[in-house]
């Protein structure tokens, strides 16, 4: 059986850079993108090749995508895009940062890997509660996303996990005490919620860790069917 190839769009990211080494141990060939004005992009082709993966640095530009995927023909295209106020103010983003970034860049990537010929799987990272309606516009941007990937013609599959917190050994560049806080918080009041009944709450919002999440994520990518939506338990580790 030929080996996975799977190009990881977001592999700096919270969640990309544990997807990367879980991907490798499926024995994936695995390939890495990371912004060539990356300032650490030395690092990363240091730290991704120590784990037995490569790094892409193409521009994020329809036609150099396009031409990259057409060249590695991956069976699986990973959208771990986003970003976050702090980073896109540090990157010089304006407006509207989850319609640049988050849907932007998702559409440009699904567009480029629908162009390339190799029909790879999308995997695309979305959220819990992303809708069309939503009063958030992060939330309303992951839906718009969502529909980018469904309407590319590509085979998909999507994760809505809820909140993502560090867990240990994640080594987040942007550390957010807070965030862990809010979920050490929310999962206390959600395990009430299900001991009163509210499983299904608890089972769809409690918080979860990037390793955790990418287990999910591969599992999803190599072993489920396509136009799978995962969400709550069903991206946690399954039980044999």
């Amino acid at each position: 059986m030929t080996a996975p190839v799977a190009f990881v769009a977001g592999a700096t990211g919270f969640v990309g850079r544990a997807v990367v080494p879980a991907l490798v141990a499926r024995g994936a060939r695995v390939v890495a993108h990371v912004r060539p004005d990356s300032p650490q992009l030395a690092a990363w082709r240091e730290r991704f090749g120590t784990l037995g993966a490569e790094v892409d640095a193409t521009p994020w530009a329809a036609a150099a995508l396009t031409a990259t995927l057409a060249a590695l023909a991956p069976t699986h295209v990973f959208g771990l895009i986003g970003t976050t106020r702090k980073r896109a103010r540090a990157d010089g983003v304006a407006g509207d940062i989850y319609e640049t970034v988050d849907l932007g860049l998702t559409r440009l990537l699904v567009e480029a890997a629908a162009a390339a010929g190799s029909r790879p799987r999308v995997v695309y990272l979305s959220s819990v509660g992303a809708s069309a309606t939503a009063r958030s516009p992060y939330l309303r941007a992951r839906a718009r996303a969502e529909d980018a990937v469904r309407a590319s013609g590509l085979p998909w599959v999507i994760a809505r996990p809820s909140l993502i917190v560090e867990g240990e050994g994640d080594g987040r560049d942007d550390a957010r005490p807070g965030e862990r806080v809010a979920g050490v918080v929310a999962d206390g009041l959600l395990a009430v919620a299900g001991a009163l009944g509210a499983r299904r709450l608890r089972a769809r919002y409690r918080s979860t860790t990037p390793a955790v999440l990418a287990a999910a994520l591969v599992d999803l990518a190599l072993d489920q069917p396509a136009g799978t939506i995962a969400s709550g338990d069903d991206l946690r580790p399954r039980r044999g």
